[in-house]
């Protein structure tokens, strides 16, 4: 019998998924002789037994295209009746020997939990947030930063043309990676981060500072979490997903408002979105994916399972999936100093 290994994708989207999937399947069917499966949807594929063959023609051409071929959710399987129970069934039922976890915090803690009572898991991290514990970087991250850069560039011409104050919200729930370096990339005279709660006077007087210098407009980045100082994150519904996270939004509109009352300057909001989900990773995260594809079936070809495979340096490393699950990697406090020097 052929060694049968799945390969499911959980959590939000991130560009470079469909590298890691590749760069897996390839290796596992050419270089290890083994039958690879895709799982649907995440977590909930397994629970519902929804497979699809990885073939060798299933993943050609799919290393640039964003998404995952295979679905994604944020199925919690313990919040599911009878959850491990159906998931354990339908690997016996498939006769899968071992599955290749491709996410986030949620979705490494379920592979954690169930590494815990006998399921062979090896796990790639993946978030567009970079805020995964014992990896110097996650795929889906740089390709974020440069879609924001982007868009900060072309928000400038607009936002000095019309004399505006704009502010640029973009993802990242409980950390500022992206928009402190998407920020520092693209020129923010502010940036505002879930780490380092804000004074809304200091903002404006960053505003006014540049007014009496001649510079009547000014770019602000504020991610989605970040929050008044004694205040709590801006909530846009007050209903949480099967992991207990609340759905963030309305920090930008919250900011425009009080700064066109303080400062009397018109004031315009651009929230990013999923648009640093979205589309073709960059050369980069290509790169990452495939390196974490590669450590990820050779772990299973090693039988080394609660595994997260991670980047230290330039270096594929290895690291405990229990040393990774319930932390956070917080921003770099000397970067976000640097940052300052350019504030106002």
């Amino acid at each position: 019998m052929p060694v049968i290994v799945g390969v499911l994708s959980g959590g939000g989207d991130a560009p470079g998924i469909n590298a890691v999937i590749r760069a897996a399947v390839r290796k596992g069917i050419l270089y290890y002789n083994y039958e690879m499966i895709g799982i649907r949807d995440g977590w909930g594929g397994l629970l519902e037994g929804d497979f699809c063959p990885l073939t060798l023609k299933a993943i050609t051409g799919i290393l640039p295209l964003g998404g995952s071929i295979l679905g994604t959710s944020r199925t919690n399987p313990f919040k599911h009746r009878d959850g491990p129970k159906r998931i354990f069934a339908n690997v016996k039922k498939a006769t899968i020997d071992a599955i290749i976890v491709i996410g986030g915090d949620d979705t490494q803690s379920v592979a954690q939990k169930l590494q815990e009572k006998g399921l062979h898991c090896v796990s790639v991290p993946k978030t567009i947030d970079n805020d995964l514990a014992c990896t110097d970087y996650t795929f889906g991250f740089n390709t974020a930063v440069s879609i924001a850069t982007e868009a900060l560039d072309r928000i400038h011409t607009t936002a000095e043309a019309h004399h505006r104050v704009m502010i640029v919200e973009v993802m990242g729930r409980y950390t500022g990676w992206i928009a402190l370096e998407a920020g520092i990339a693209g020129g923010a005279d502010v940036i505002l981060i879930p780490e380092h709660p804000f004074d809304i006077e200091e903002v404006c007087r960053y505003i006014k500072q540049r007014q009496e210098r001649g510079k009547h407009f000014s770019i602000i980045v504020a991610a989605e979490g970040a929050k008044p100082k004694g205040g709590k994150e801006i909530v846009y519904r007050n209903k949480v997903d099967e992991f207990g996270n609340i759905r963030l939004g309305g920090v930008g509109y919250y900011l425009g408002k009080v700064i066109e009352d303080s400062t009397d300057i018109e004031t315009r909001v651009v929230v990013l979105g999923h648009l640093q989900r979205g589309g073709s990773p960059t050369a980069f995260d290509r790169m990452l994916a495939t390196r974490y594809g590669i450590a990820a079936i050779d772990l299973v070809k090693q039988g080394r399972f609660g595994l997260m495979v991670a980047l230290k340096g330039n270096k594929i490393v290895s690291v405990p999936l229990k040393d990774v699950v319930g932390k956070r990697k917080m921003v770099d406090q000397k970067l976000y100093e640097m940052a300052t020097v350019f504030f106002g």
